[in-house]
C-alpha cells in the first residue's frame, strides 16, 4: 500500500508540475501577445543595438524639421509636434508589432486635427490646445478599444482606391495651405475654394523676402529629394553617406535660412519666425473632459482613429513583407491606441506610423522597435538643448518642408487606373477627391467611407450568375456563353457567384423566375453554391420562396456543392427538408442523377 501512495502521490506531483508549466507557458503567450517587447526583446543583441542606433540618429535629424512643421499645418505651437513625436514613439515601441513602423505626427492627420479643432476653438489660443489633447485621447481610446475587441477588420470598410483618393485630395489641401506661409500672408480656410479665394485677396501682401526664402527652400528641398542623392554617388561618395547627407537634407534648409534670417535681421522686415519655444521634455497634461467638447470630437477622433489606422497597417504590413515579418493588426490597434494616450497626457496631438520616416527608418536598418526609444530619447535631448537655435527659424522653410513631403503623396494615376479597370472605383476616387477639395476633409473621408461600402453593396447586390454546362468529355461546369458545353433543355443549372444576403437575395429570386418564364422545358433547377460562403436569414427565406415557387410550377430544386458551414446552418432550419431535389456533392453528380434514364 505505501508503494501505491508514493507512486500516486509522485504522479499527482508530476501532473500538477506539467499544469503550472502550460499555465506558464500560456502565460507568457498572452505576455508576448500584448507586450510584443517581451518577444524581440528577449534577443536583442549588440548587432541590434548598433543597427537601431544609426536608424534613429537618421530619422531623429529628419524628424526635427518634420515635428515642427506639422504641428504648424495641425495649427499648434512648434513644440507640440515634438512632444506628440516622444512619449508616443516609447508606447508604441512596448505595444507595436512593427519593427520599423515610425509613429509620430503626420501630415494627413495634422490636417485632420485642423479642420476639427477649427471648428472648436480659434488657433493660437488655449482652448485650441487643449481640444488637440481631447482629440488624442479619444483617437487613443477608440485605437484601444478597437484593438481589445479585435476590430481591425473595420479599416477594410475602405476600398483602396478610394483612400489613394482621399490622400491625394488631402496632399493638394495640405500644399495650398502652406501657400500662405510661402507668402507671407495672413489667409484662411480648410477647403480649396475658400483657400484659394483668401489667397488671392491678400495678394497685394505678400512679404518679397518670405516669398524668396520659401521658394529657395522648396527648391532646394525638392532638389536634395531627387538629385542629390546622385551626384554625391557619382562623386564617388558611399550609398550609406549618401544617403544619410540626403536624409539630413532639410536640416541644412533649416540652417542656412535660420542662420539668414538671425545675421540680416529680416524678423524686423516682416519675414515670419517660429519664435520662443519651450526648452522642457513634453509636460503632464490632462484633456478636458467635457460633454460638449467630447460630443464635438467624437467623429471627428473615429475619422482620425480609421485613417491614421489604414495608413499605419498599410506602411507596416509593407516594411514587414521584405523582412518575412508578421504584423497583427489587432495589436497594432493597441500600440496605436497606447501611443495617442501618451500623446494626450503629454502635450501633443493625434498620431499615427507615418510613411515617409518609417521607409526611412527601415533603409537604414532599424531592426526593431528599440530604434524608435532611441529616436524618442534623441527628440527629447533636442527638447531640451535645441529648441533655442530654431527661434528665428522661417515659418516658410517649415511651409516648404511640408509641402515637398505632401506632393509625393499626390498620385492622379490612380484615376486613369480606375476608369480603364472599374468606371464605378473611378466614380467612387473622382468623388473622393472632389468632395475632399470642396467640402473639406471630414467630409471626403466620411463619403470615401459610404461610397466604399454603398460600392460593396451595388455590386453583390448584383451578383454573376452564370448558367453552366458540362464541359465535353470532363466533369467540369463552366459558363455556357464562354465555352463549348453540354446542356440538357430540361434542366437548368446556375452557379451563384456571391454569397447569398439581404442585399441580393431578391436579385435571385428575379432572375430565376425570368429565366423559366422564357422556357416551359425546365423542370429541374440545380443552384452550384461554389461561391457561397454564406446564407444569412432574408436569404434562406427567398430560397425558401423560390422552392416553393418552382414547385408551384412543376419544377424541382436542387443544389450542390454546398460548403460546410453553410451546410450547417441550413440543416438547423426545416429547409432541406422541404427542398423538392437533393443536395449533391458535386454538380456532376447532380446532373447525373437527374438525367439518368428511368
Amino acid at each position: 500500500m505505501d508503494g501505491e501512495t508514493d507512486t500516486a502521490s509522485h504522479l499527482s506531483q508530476v501532473t500538477v508540475a506539467a499544469n503550472s508549466k502550460k499555465s506558464g507557458k500560456g502565460r507568457m503567450i498572452a505576455l508576448r501577445r500584448y507586450l510584443p517587447i517581451a518577444d524581440w526583446g528577449r534577443s536583442y543583441d549588440r548587432g541590434a543595438f548598433s543597427n537601431d542606433l544609426v536608424a534613429a540618429v537618421i530619422v531623429t535629424i529628419m524628424l526635427i524639421p518634420q515635428s515642427l512643421a506639422y504641428a504648424l499645418l495641425a495649427g499648434l505651437p512648434p513644440e507640440a509636434g515634438l512632444y506628440a513625436s516622444i512619449a508616443p514613439i516609447l508606447l508604441y515601441a512596448v505595444f507595436g508589432t512593427s519593427r520599423a513602423l515610425a509613429v509620430g505626427p503626420v501630415a494627413v492627420v495634422s490636417l485632420m486635427t485642423a479642420a476639427a479643432l477649427g471648428q472648436i476653438a480659434e488657433q493660437g489660443t488655449m482652448g485650441y490646445a487643449a481640444a488637440a489633447l481631447t482629440l488624442a485621447f479619444l483617437s487613443g481610446a477608440m485605437l484601444l478599444a478597437m484593438g481589445l475587441f479585435r476590430l481591425g477588420f473595420v479599416a477594410n470598410f475602405l476600398s483602396h482606391p478610394v483612400i489613394a483618393g482621399f490622400i491625394t485630395a488631402s496632399g493638394i489641401l495640405i500644399a495650398a495651405s502652406q501657400l500662405k506661409h510661402i507668402l507671407g500672408v495672413a489667409a484662411e480656410g480648410h477647403t480649396l475654394p475658400i483657400m484659394l479665394g483668401s489667397l488671392f485677396e491678400h495678394l497685394g501682401e505678400t512679404n518679397p523676402i518670405t516669398l524668396v526664402i520659401g521658394i529657395a527652400a522648396t527648391a532646394f528641398l525638392f532638389w536634395v529629394r531627387k538629385g542629390l542623392k546622385p551626384m554625391l554617388r557619382n562623386m564617388g561618395v558611399g550609398p550609406k553617406a549618401a544617403d544619410f547627407v540626403t536624409k539630413a537634407g532639410p536640416v541644412a534648409a533649416v540652417f542656412v535660412t535660420t542662420f539668414a534670417v538671425w545675421a540680416l535681421g529680416l524678423e524686423e522686415r516682416g519675414v515670419r519666425i517660429v519664435g520662443e519655444v519651450p526648452q522642457s521634455l513634453p509636460p503632464l497634461t490632462l484633456p478636458p473632459m467635457s460633454l460638449d467638447l467630447l460630443e464635438a470630437l467624437v467623429l471627428p477622433a473615429f475619422l482620425i482613429s480609421i485613417i491614421g489606422f489604414v495608413e499605419s497597417i498599410s506602411v507596416a504590413q509593407t516594411l514587414a513583407a521584405k523582412k518575412r515579418q508578421r504584423i497583427d493588426p489587432n495589436q497594432e490597434l493597441i500600440g496605436l491606441g497606447a501611443a495617442n494616450l501618451g500623446a494626450a497626457f503629454t502635450g501633443g496631438y493625434p498620431v499615427t506610423g507615418g510613411f515617409a520616416r518609417s521607409v526611412v527608418n527601415f533603409d537604414a536598418g532599424a531592426e526593431t522597435p528599440a530604434a524608435g526609444a532611441f529616436t524618442a530619447v534623441g527628440l527629447a535631448i533636442a527638447a531640451v538643448a535645441l529648441t533655442p537655435l530654431v527661434y528665428y527659424l522661417p515659418q516658410a522653410t517649415l511651409a516648404a518642408t511640408i509641402i515637398v513631403a505632401v506632393l509625393s503623396l499626390v498620385d492622379f494615376s490612380i484615376l486613369k487606373r480606375a476608369w480603364i479597370y472599374s468606371k464605378s472605383d473611378f466614380a467612387a476616387v473622382l468623388a473622393t477627391i472632389l468632395l475632399t477639395l470642396v467640402a473639406g476633409v471630414e467630409v471626403g473621408v466620411s463619403a470615401g467611407v459610404g461610397l466604399s461600402i454603398l460600392l460593396h453593396l451595388y455590386r453583390t447586390s448584383r451578383p454573376h450568375i452564370a448558367e453552366v454546362g458540362r464541359v465535353p468529355g470532363t466533369e467540369h461546369f463552366r459558363n455556357i456563353h464562354r465555352h463549348k458545353v453540354e446542356t440538357d433543355p430540361r434542366v437548368l443549372t446556375l452557379r451563384v457567384d456571391e454569397s447569398l444576403y439581404f442585399a441580393n437575395a431578391r436579385f435571385l429570386e428575379d432572375f430565376l423566375h425570368n429565366r423559366i418564364a422564357r422556357d416551359p422545358q425546365i423542370k429541374h433547377v440545380i443552384l452550384q453554391c461554389t461561391a457561397v460562403n454564406d446564407v444569412d436569414l432574408s436569404a434562406l427565406e427567398s430560397l425558401e420562396e423560390i422552392n416553393r415557387r418552382l414547385a408551384e410550377m412543376g419544377v424541382t430544386l436542387h443544389l450542390s456543392e454546398v460548403k460546410g458551414p453553410v451546410m450547417d446552418r441550413l440543416q438547423k432550419v426545416h429547409f432541406l427538408q422541404d427542398l423538392t431535389g437533393k443536395v449533391f456533392l458535386t454538380q456532376f453528380e447532380a446532373v447525373k442523377a437527374i438525367t439518368r434514364p428511368a
